[in-house]
């Protein structure tokens, strides 16, 4: 039978989620740096912040390997 470690699953959601974060605030930071761009990308990066807070919360919050799997289906 597989066990799975769950406080190393959460490392490895986590580390995903760093990533996808990373991701969608790619082209965020060259508009950052336009002024008349600056505003609405902020605006942008500050909902992205807070979804990945979010999900940052389910993560530790997860109590299973069932939901970090579909908080990883999130990521895709």
């Amino acid at each position: 039978m597989i066990t799975i470690n769950l406080t190393k699953a959460k490392v490895i959601t986590h580390d995903a989620r760093r990533a996808a974060r990373a991701q969608e605030f790619a082209p965020l930071d060259v508009k950052s740096t336009i002024p008349s761009e600056a505003a609405a990308a902020e605006a942008a990066r500050a909902a992205i912040r807070t979804k990945y807070a979010e999900m940052q919360t389910a993560v530790d919050a997860a109590s299973d390997v069932a939901a970090l799997k579909t908080i990883m289906e999130q990521l895709a």
